[in-house]
């Protein structure tokens, strides 16, 4: 059964997590990195506030935990609007999405998660809602049955996505404006933990504060998380100040390496080196292998993996790189005969 949920690196989100929700920015001059998006957000709003309309409609993409969500929250505290959540799984009906379009005032912002999982039907509805501000509602059946259209306060429409190609092409060509969220870098990812080390009230030294920062994958939300083990550890088996020796132990004892990677992704590779001579091997058959769910690697694991550069896609399957060979201190076959993507 797959343990996925529960790794401390998991991108996805957990109950744990819902003390970071004070530490998220609030205004754009609060969000470090992502300095390109931020950048055109600031036009958007300035554009937005000097004609006074509501923001174009904004779609966030990207690998889970990256900050699509807080971003969404950064908009509606710059406009000075309110902001309604929902999820496409939550949406089922066309109904409910017209109940929640129907409660909007004007200028609010509707911010919807996992927007690729919105079934057919409710896009349907959503359309003309983005385009025209309107709700097309039919009443009757049969040969009765007529269409009638409610005018909408305008509204913005705020989608997010890890998975941008299971995003209908309508709907995407709705979006006004469509950022991709990237990995942080290291510069980036220190001074995000070292800003909420200083909220926490949690004592670090720049060594212990780049440590976690260096296993965090350039992920925020995994970064608080590991921040907050790390603390605890130092409080329970040091004098509460997390330094580099602190931060290594604490760290280690997750089995957290010192290039973010946990005992998921070494199966990963484990699996691919060791079980299919470095590959090509399909993505199913790994996950069988590991017993994980084929979209958790997709997802979670595989991205960071390439990132790295540890293993390469190709029209075969995964294949494993020198490099992933290097990291776990195997001998790579110098005449390899593994197939390369040209």
């Amino acid at each position: 059964m797959s343990d996925s949920p529960n790794r401390v690196i998991s991108p996805e989100p957990r109950p744990d997590d819902r003390i970071d929700q004070a530490l998220r920015p609030r205004q754009l001059n609060e969000i470090i990195g992502q300095e390109q998006i931020c950048e055109n957000l600031g036009i958007l709003i300035a554009a937005a506030r000097k004609r006074n309309e509501p923001l174009d409609h904004v779609l966030f993409y990207g690998p889970p935990g990256l900050g699509k969500t807080t971003l969404a929250h950064v908009l509606s505290n710059e406009m000075g609007v309110n902001i309604k959540i929902t999820a496409g799984p939550a949406v089922e009906r066309a109904g409910d999405l017209a109940a929640i379009l129907t409660n909007l005032h004007a200028g609010d912002i509707l911010f919807i998660d996992e927007i690729h999982r919105l079934g057919k039907a409710v896009e349907e509805v959503l359309y003309p809602a983005m385009e025209d501000y309107a709700l097309d509602i039919v009443i009757g059946k049969g040969p009765s049955a007529r269409s009638i259209r409610l005018k909408l306060p305008r509204f913005t429409v705020i989608g997010a996505t890890t998975r941008l190609a299971l995003v209908s092409a309508p709907l995407r060509a709705r979006f006004g404006a469509v950022y991709r969220l990237d990995y942080y870098g290291l510069p980036a990812m220190k001074q995000i933990v070292h800003r909420a080390a200083k909220m926490l009230n949690v004592p670090g030294e720049d060594g212990g504060i780049e440590e976690v920062a260096r296993r965090a994958r350039g992920t925020p939300r995994i970064a608080l998380r590991l921040l907050r083990r790390v603390r605890d550890y130092a409080q329970v088996r040091a004098d509460g100040v997390i330094n580099r020796e602190i931060a290594n132990l604490a760290l280690n004892l997750l089995n957290i390496d010192p290039l973010g990677l946990d005992e998921v992704d070494r199966r990963v590779l484990l699996t691919i080196i060791q079980k299919y001579n470095g590959g090509p091997v399909g993505l199913n058959t790994i996950a069988a292998s590991i017993s994980e769910e084929p979209d958790t690697i997709m997802d979670v694991v595989e991205p960071y993996l390439l990132q790295l550069g540890f293993i390469d896609r190709t029209p075969q399957g995964r294949v494993a790189t020198r490099s992933a060979y290097d990291h776990l201190g195997l001998a790579f076959p110098e005449e390899s005969q593994q197939p390369r993507l040209i």
